[in-house]
């Protein structure tokens, strides 16, 4: 297992979708996307994770949104598949049907909405683990799921060649956990990307990098390069429009913000509504500002 793939700026995909209620999936707006962000340079994708609406995707859906991922990503960028659910039986399923494809590993939250315990949480993530050779990256998301990777499972789950990295969407952690494992520590909270990066982690998983990513590739030059004053400088600027882009649930402002930019439609799958007209005319207004960088 390669585990320093696992760095640099990850896109977390949006999935296009069609009709007021994103019915279908737009696949020809996928495919440019896709095309699009190679074309940019980024390092990795995650497909069918949170910000690509995955739990709201049929198996055959994802399916075709991994699979054509891969098709069109290979020999340039590593793909993960994001994998969730609140009980482990339907994780693997998930699992069983993408693992033939040529994936970099799979994105995996703990157990949602039943609120295991840590000891819940290592049985979850050592049978995932059993039923696959494709490493596992740890997906610590409180505000969704309810419960928090505690750091010593972390660090029991570090021990396991299965486990690669762990993507970590809460703030405190974000600054100490580079510290205190041996996976790659992933920043899944755009607004904390710089203070992660400062602290030792080795990139981030950026939803907002799905605008302007060429910003978020040169942030992580600066500190990799040790010039922080202008990782701070160009960060503080990119800050009121990540503030905007997740003003409403994600991914509803950032499919807002590709549709003003032309790279695919605004909407979205209920029971997610489409952007507020307040926030559109925001977005647009800091997309300016943005755009001139």
């Amino acid at each position: 297992m390669n585990a320093t793939i696992f760095q640099g700026v990850w896109i977390p995909l949006v999935t296009p979708m069609t009709g007021a209620n994103g019915a279908a999936i737009d696949r020809n707006a996928f495919a440019r996307l896709v095309d699009y962000y190679l074309a940019a340079g980024v390092d990795g994708f995650v497909v069918a994770g949170t910000t690509g609406e995955g739990a709201l995707l049929a198996p055959d859906e994802r399916r075709w949104l991994v699979e054509t991922a891969c098709h069109l990503a290979h020999g340039h960028a590593p793909v993960l598949a994001g994998v969730g659910a609140a009980d482990t039986a339907n994780a693997a399923r998930q699992m069983r049907h993408l693992d033939d494809l040529p994936l970099a590993g799979y994105l995996v939250p703990p157990p949602y909405y039943l609120r295991p315990s840590q000891e819940g949480i290592l049985w979850h993530y050592r049978t995932l683990a059993a039923g696959t050779r494709k490493p596992l990256v740890l997906y610590n998301v409180p505000l969704r799921t309810g419960v928090t990777l505690a750091v010593q499972t972390i660090r029991e789950l570090a021990s396991h060649d299965a486990f690669a990295a762990i993507k970590e969407c809460d703030a405190h952690p974000l600054v100490h956990l580079p510290s205190q494992t041996t996976l790659r520590v992933l920043c899944g909270d755009d607004m904390q990307l710089l203070a992660a990066l400062r602290a030792g982690a080795t990139g981030g998983i950026s939803a907002a990098a799905h605008v302007r990513p060429d910003l978020y590739l040169k942030l992580v030059r600066y500190v990799r390069d040790g010039d922080l004053s202008r990782a701070a400088t160009l960060f503080n600027g990119m800050r009121p429009l990540i503030r905007r882009l997740f003003s409403e649930p994600n991914p509803v402002a950032i499919k807002a913000a590709l549709a003003s930019l032309g790279l695919c439609g605004p909407a979205v799958r209920r029971p997610l509504m489409p952007c507020t007209d307040g926030l559109r005319r925001d977005i647009d207004a800091q997309l300016e500002v943005t755009m001139a960088f």
